[in-house]
C-alpha cells in the first residue's frame, strides 16, 4: 500500500475538517457491541461471522484470493452450500436511505442487499435490515432460529455490554425484540468511523480543495484546472486525468461531486439500480446448486445453469404495490459505492467484482463499461438483456464510449485513490 506524506501545511490549513472524516474514534458502547457481533461466529456449525464476508484488509468484502479468482461467491457455515452473489462492501452502506420509489427521478432508491429486500422500512435502518439477513439464511449462517441467535448472545462474553447499552433485563425480552436490536447494533458499527473513516487520498483532495474555495461541483469532476482544484497536489497527474475521465462518464452513477449525508465526502453511490448487462460468470459456484439439497429436501437451486438472476425485478414481485414494475427493473442491481474497490490484503491478490464476481481487476471493468457493445471486443451476452443501460454520456453510449487505453488507466488511478488509510 502506498502511503502518502501530504504538505504539512495542508494538514494545517484543514485540521479542523480533516479530523472529522480522517482519524478512527473511539467506538461508542453501541458500536462496541455491534463489532462484537460482528466479529462473533453465530452459525451453524460455529465457524462463519459477518466479518467472514466482510474483512476489513479487502474493504469490507470478500478475502479468499481463490475465491475471488474465480466464481467470487463465498460458501455458507455448511461448506456445500453456496448462495448466487458475491459479497458487497459494508462500508459507507449505512448512508443509505430506506428503500422507496423515487418519483422525481422515476428510480427505486435505497435499501441493502444487491437487489434492496432489505429495505430499512421496519426498523428505519436498512443496514440492521441486512445484519439480520445472513443468521437465518441457510446457505450463509444457517442458524435454525432466532431464539438461537438470541441464545448465543445471551451466553456470550459481550452480553453484559449488551444489557448496558440496551438497558438491564434487555436480553430476556422477547426474541423478536431482542433479534432487532443485535441488527441495529451491528449496523451502528457499520456507521462508525472505524467502518467509514474517509481517509483516502481523494478525501484529502476534497478537502482540501473545498477549504481553499472551489465549488463542490468543480472539485468532485475535475472541471478546471489542476493547480486551482489541487493546490497542494495531492492527486497525481494520471490521477487528476482519470477524475477527469470519471466525471464525465462515471459521476452521473457513481456520485463524486456532492456532499454525503450530514456534509461528509461524496460517497461515490447513486444509492440507485442500474442493469449494466453483466454477463453471467460460467464458475458461479450456485449453477452446481442444484445437487445440493437443505433440511427439507430441496435443492438450493432448482434450475442449476438455467438459472437468471434478475436482481431488483424479482425482489419487486414479492411486494404487491412494486410488482407491476418488475419487469422494468429486470436485471438491474444495487449501484456500490467504489468507496476502497481497490482496497485489498497485499498486492496481486485478486477482488472480484459486480454482484457476480466475474471481473477480477479494475481495469476489465473501466474496459467492460468503454466496450461492451463492441463487437470486435467480443464481451459474452448480458446475463439480463432488457432494461440495458445504454444512456449518452458525452454524446457516446455507455458500452462504446470510445475511450482509448491511456484514459482507461488513469481511470483506473483515480479509482485507487478511493482507497481509505492512505
Amino acid at each position: 500500500m502506498r502511503i502518502r506524506l501530504f504538505p504539512f501545511v495542508g494538514f494545517l490549513a484543514i485540521g479542523f475538517l480533516y479530523i472529522q472524516f480522517g482519524f478512527t474514534q473511539q467506538l461508542t458502547p453501541e458500536e462496541q457491541l455491534g463489532k462484537e457481533l460482528f466479529f462473533d461466529k453465530i452459525s451453524a456449525p460455529p465457524n462463519m461471522s459477518c466479518a467472514t464476508c466482510h474483512d476489513a484488509k479487502m474493504g469490507w468484502t470478500g478475502p479468499v484470493a481463490g475465491v475471488n479468482a474465480h466464481g467470487g461467491v463465498y460458501r455458507g457455515a455448511v461448506p456445500q452450500r453456496f448462495g448466487n452473489r458475491k459479497p458487497p462492501s459494508t462500508a459507507y452502506t449505512t448512508f443509505s436511505p430506506v428503500f422507496s420509489f423515487d418519483v422525481v427521478r422515476g428510480e427505486f432508491v435505497g435499501g441493502s442487499f444487491w437487489d434492496g429486500r432489505a429495505t430499512g422500512e421496519r426498523l428505519g435502518n436498512p443496514a440492521a435490515d441486512q445484519a439480520l439477513g445472513p443468521f437465518l439464511n441457510p446457505v450463509e449462517q444457517n442458524m435454525p432460529s432466532v431464539e438461537a441467535v438470541v441464545d448465543h448472545v445471551a451466553e456470550s462474553k459481550y452480553a453484559d455490554l449488551f444489557e448496558e447499552v440496551w438497558g438491564s433485563g434487555s436480553l430476556q425480552g422477547s426474541a423478536g425484540e431482542v433479534y432487532d436490536l443485535i441488527g441495529l447494533s451491528i449496523a451502528s458499527y457499520e456507521a462508525s468511523s472505524e467502518v467509514n473513516p474517509f481517509s483516502s487520498v481523494y478525501d484529502v483532495y476534497w478537502v482540501t480543495s473545498i477549504a481553499a474555495g472551489n465549488d463542490p461541483e468543480d472539485v468532485g469532476l475535475g472541471e478546471g484546472e489542476k493547480a486551482v482544484l489541487d493546490p497542494l497536489s495531492i492527486l497525481t497527474d494520471q490521477e487528476f486525468d482519470g477524475l477527469i475521465e470519471f466525471g464525465e462518464y462515471c459521476a452521473p452513477c457513481h456520485v463524486s461531486n456532492k456532499f454525503g449525508p450530514g456534509n461528509v465526502p461524496p460517497l461515490f453511490t447513486s444509492f440507485e439500480y442500474d442493469n449494466i448487462g453483466v454477463p453471467k460468470n460460467p464458475e458461479n459456484p450456485f449453477y452446481d446448486m442444484d445437487k445440493v439439497f437443505l433440511e427439507n429436501g430441496m435443492p438450493i437451486n432448482p434450475l442449476g445453469d438455467a438459472f437468471i438472476d434478475f436482481g431488483l425485478g424479482d425482489f419487486l414481485r414479492t411486494r404487491p404495490e412494486w410488482a407491476g414494475m418488475a419487469d422494468d427493473n429486470d436485471g438491474k442491481f444495487k449501484i456500490p459505492t467504489l468507496r476502497n474497490v481497490d482496497k485489498r490484503i497485499g498486492r496481486g491478490v485478486p477482488k472480484a467484482y459486480m454482484h457476480n464476481g466475474v471481473f477480477k481487476s479494475l481495469k476489465d471493468v473501466v474496459h467492460f463499461y468503454n466496450t461492451r457493445d463492441v463487437p470486435e471486443e467480443g464481451w459474452p451476452p448480458p446475463e439480463v438483456d432488457t432494461n440495458v443501460n445504454r444512456e449518452l454520456f458525452e454524446g457516446v453510449p455507455l458500452g462504446n464510449l470510445e475511450l482509448d487505453e491511456e484514459a482507461e488507466d488513469a481511470i483506473v488511478a483515480f479509482l485507487k485513490t478511493l482507497t481509505d488509510g492512505q
